[in-house]
C-alpha cells in the first residue's frame, strides 16, 4: 500500500510540472519551480528589476512562460569554435591574414 502510495505522489508531481510548461501565466512558487530557484533567489530577481514579472494589483507577482523562456535563454555564451572563427574572419577582415 505504501508503494502505490508513493507512485501516487510522484504521479501527481509529473501532472503539476507538466500543467506548468502548458500554462501561460505562472505564479511566484510556479515560476520557482519552472527556473529552479529558491524563493529568495527569485524575489530578489524581481526586486531588482532583473527578471520580467508582472504585479497587477500591486501584492502578488506572476510571470509570461514565454518571457522567462526568453529570459533564461539571454546572455548567450559563445563556444570555442564560435570564437575562433569570430577571430578568424576578423583577421581575414582587417588585412592581418591573407589567404
Amino acid at each position: 500500500m505504501d508503494e502505490i502510495l508513493e507512485r501516487l505522489k510522484i504521479i501527481e508531481a509529473h501532472v503539476l510540472d507538466r500543467n506548468i510548461i502548458v500554462k501561460n501565466v505562472l505564479t511566484f512558487n510556479e515560476a520557482c519551480k519552472f527556473l529552479e530557484l529558491s524563493q529568495s533567489h527569485l524575489y530578489k530577481l524581481t526586486s531588482t528589476g532583473t527578471i520580467p514579472h508582472y504585479k497587477p494589483n500591486g501584492k502578488k507577482i506572476y510571470f509570461n512562460r514565454v518571457e522567462l523562456e526568453q529570459w533564461l535563454l539571454s546572455n548567450r555564451v559563445d563556444s570555442q569554435d564560435e570564437i575562433e572563427q569570430q577571430a578568424a574572419d576578423y583577421l581575414i577582415k582587417k588585412g592581418a591574414v591573407k589567404l
